[in-house]
């Protein structure tokens, strides 16, 4: 499965409009954040086990609670 960066038009809602997770080992490309602890990660190839704390489920920051406000 291959996500699209953001600026490409990255779908961050599932159809009912519920966030996308993806778990370590998927294929993604951009920025991610765990949904355990909020540890930001960058990739471009395979998500990692969160290293902070051993979280497997990652989401598009743009739908995190952890994403700072934009005012």
């Amino acid at each position: 499965m291959q996500i699209e960066p953001r600026s490409l038009g990255r779908t961050t809602t599932g159809p009912d409009g519920a966030p996308v997770f993806l778990t370590a080992g998927s294929r993604a490309l951009g920025e991610f954040r765990c949904v355990q602890c909020g540890y930001g990660v960058i990739v471009r190839r395979l998500l990692p086990e969160c290293p902070m704390c051993r979280g497997r489920s990652w989401e598009d920051p743009s739908t995190s609670p952890y994403a700072p406000s934009r005012v």
